[in-house]
């Protein structure tokens, strides 16, 4: 199995846009169906953004400062989706505003996924080598390992963010 950062990261976006369809076609009425597969998304979306933010982002900084514009971006793209998440989390699908609020969510994660597999991976690939890249998906790995499952969990997300900020 191959550590490239790269690469995991892609296969996380693979997952995340299989949901986000299935989500889709679930129906209006589909509470249960669709409830389930919201709570499979902030899921997916806790552990990718926290390996991202804590592992990918800092590494990549780190290593090609050039880039930083894009990693404050995507911090910024993190923390929209982060609070959309937290605040589904808090929902039950019967909610009036549940599936507008997924809605928003899927159309801002599908955008940061488009930025990041179109432009900001190919610059990463570019710069980083091969051996730089699987170390870093290694790193990231073990880190998937405890990062946090929920909003609800703590999180280093607020302490990164508040460190890149000052």
């Amino acid at each position: 199995m191959s550590t490239d950062a790269i690469v995991l990261l892609k296969n996380d976006h693979k997952e995340i846009r299989r949901l986000f369809t299935a989500f889709e076609k679930a129906g209006d009425q589909a509470f249960v169906a669709k409830g389930k597969t919201v709570d499979r998304i902030i899921e997916l979306l806790t552990v990718h953004t926290y390996i991202e933010n804590e592992v990918m982002y800092p590494r990549v900084r780190e290593l090609l400062p050039a880039l930083e514009d894009d990693i404050l971006e995507s911090y910024e793209e993190h923390h929209v989706a982060d609070v959309l998440v937290s605040e589904l989390a808090a929902m039950k699908p019967q909610d009036e505003r549940f599936t507008a609020k997924a809605t928003v969510l899927i159309e801002n994660v599908r955008h940061h996924i488009e930025e990041e597999e179109q432009d900001w991976f190919p610059k990463v690939r570019e710069g980083l080598g091969r051996k730089d890249l699987q170390l870093i998906g290694a790193e990231m790995e073990e880190s998937r390992k405890t990062a946090p499952r929920s909003p609800a969990q703590p999180s280093a997300l607020k302490k990164t963010i508040d460190a890149v900020v000052s």
